[in-house]
């Protein structure tokens, strides 16, 4: 018997790094799980591995989140197979390779809205429905720690987008909490990811070593989503133990 039994979950991202390790904890929790991401043979190797390891089987939404209709429909595919929608992960996230202030365009600003914020206030809005008959909802993002401390090697753009889901956040807090619906927001310093691989200065394995891992990140979801419904974890600061140098990063990123 799981705390999550009775329960389902849609996870954005869900292919790898955080998504993937969120999804297969969730699902260990009892939850039946629905994955939702861009690359259709990464959600089905998540799918894979929880029918390996949790003995459960999860449904498989390909979409692309920047997409207004095509979030939503993930939304109700989600309802449809399970009945329900009780915990929303938007762990989905796009960067741009330009980095600094004086590179970032507008253009920049506008790709990175549209998915790191639009994308999930759409999930929200077409959740919100279910969670508020039902009487309540648990609404986790993953933002990020370059919103307490920006700069290059996160990148302007991707800053401001992930201070703007914050706003969302808080915004749902002060809108649905006493109607039972709750919004935690994690904010991660560096985790070792495929996303690192699109820094303008990769990291190399020593760096990456004294990082975080998606699976840390995963406890931390699964934290939130198995908190009773009285209690409500709005916002968790999680960063690597050892601080490595960062001026080689900001160095290379200010190129971009």
């Amino acid at each position: 018997m799981g705390t999550l039994d009775g329960q389902a979950a849609l996870v954005t991202g869900g292919g790898s790094g955080i998504g993937r390790a969120a999804a297969l904890a969730l699902a260990g929790d009892g939850a039946s799980v629905a994955l939702v991401g861009r690359r259709t043979h990464l959600l089905e190797e998540t799918a894979q591995l929880i029918e390996a390891l949790v003995g459960a089987s999860a449904l498989v939404l390909p979409a692309d989140l920047g997409d207004a209709d095509a979030a939503r429909d993930a939304v109700a595919q989600t309802g449809a197979a399970f009945g329900r929608l009780d915990i929303l992960v938007n762990n989905a996230g796009a960067n741009t390779a330009a980095r600094s202030v004086s590179t970032t365009s507008a253009d920049d600003i506008d790709t990175l809205t549209r998915i790191n914020v639009t994308g999930p206030l759409t999930l929200t809005q077409a959740a919100l429905p279910g969670m508020l008959e039902r009487g309540g909802g648990v609404i986790i993002t993953v933002a990020s720690y370059s919103v307490v401390s920006p700069g290059p090697p996160g990148g302007t753009a991707y800053s401001v987008s992930k201070a703007a889901v914050v706003a969302l956040m808080k915004a749902i807090n002060v809108e649905y909490r006493n109607r039972g619906v709750r919004a935690c927001t994690i904010y991660p310093g560096e985790v070792d990811t495929q996303m690192l691989d699109a820094r303008p200065l990769i990291p190399g394995a020593e760096a990456r070593s004294t990082m975080m891992h998606a699976d840390d990140m995963a406890q931390l979801i699964l934290l939130c989503a198995r908190m009773p419904a009285r209690t409500l974890v709005e916002d968790i600061y999680v960063r690597p133990t050892h601080l490595r140098n960062m001026q080689p990063d900001i160095a290379a990123a200010m190129e971009f």
